[in-house]
């Protein structure tokens, strides 16, 4: 026995599968999907850049031998190709090897970072497009027959999800990048802030 008489049989029926939700989002949801599927792959190719590169900078601090094929180890190539040099020439020729070192680092992470902001504007966008096709059809059909408001009600709440599940995941992700980087520009600071100390010691001894 069904109560409602078949209504719940059309209701099922009538539900919308996935794609058909995210079509409901229209142009500015397509946009959403878009952004986030190439902010999301530019940020996992930066993770595994930025992952590789913090261990092999980690790899260098525990050996003596100067690797050129990290970041730290390029600092301690200037270093070893100034050895002669005073100490304000070597700390301008280390300040610019880890300025240089520090902007391929942060490659790239701005586009993830603007995306997860940009995201969920989009889908305050497709809100407000959504609720102006709304009171269009209120305008032209009246409140009567709520499937004629259904396109516009369903495109603001769609945009307004995609936006969000967009944002959120890349929010992490940034924060993670940024976190990551800024650990290995530690490591590239500190080790030529020591360096540099190292040789005013030495220069300080040879006076």
């Amino acid at each position: 026995m069904d109560p409602s008489r078949g209504e719940l049989l059309v209701a099922l029926i009538d539900t919308p599968s996935r794609k058909e939700r995210i079509q409901q989002g229209g142009y500015v949801g397509a946009v959403i999907i878009a952004l986030g599927i190439m902010a999301l792959l530019v940020g996992l190719w930066r993770w595994v850049v930025i992952a590789v590169t913090s261990h092999k900078v980690n790899a260098q601090r525990k050996s003596e031998r100067i690797d050129p094929g990290n970041p730290l180890g390029r600092v301690l190539g200037v270093a070893e190709q100034n050895r002669d040099a005073d100490t304000e020439t070597l700390e301008l020729k280390l300040d610019e090897v880890v300025l240089r070192e520090s902007s391929k680092l942060e490659n790239f992470l701005w586009l993830v970072k603007t995306v997860s902001v940009v995201a969920p504007l989009l889908g305050l966008l497709g809100t407000v497009t959504g609720m102006i096709k709304t009171f269009q059809a209120i305008t032209l059909f009246g409140a009567g027959d709520p499937r004629m408001m259904a396109g516009g009600i369903s495109e603001a709440l769609v945009t307004t999800m995609l936006g969000l599940m967009t944002a959120i995941p890349l929010v992490l992700l940034s924060d993670t990048l940024a976190n990551s980087t800024r650990k290995v520009i530690d490591i590239l600071e500190e080790k030529s802030a020591g360096l540099i100390a190292m040789r005013s010691e030495q220069g300080d001894v040879g006076d």
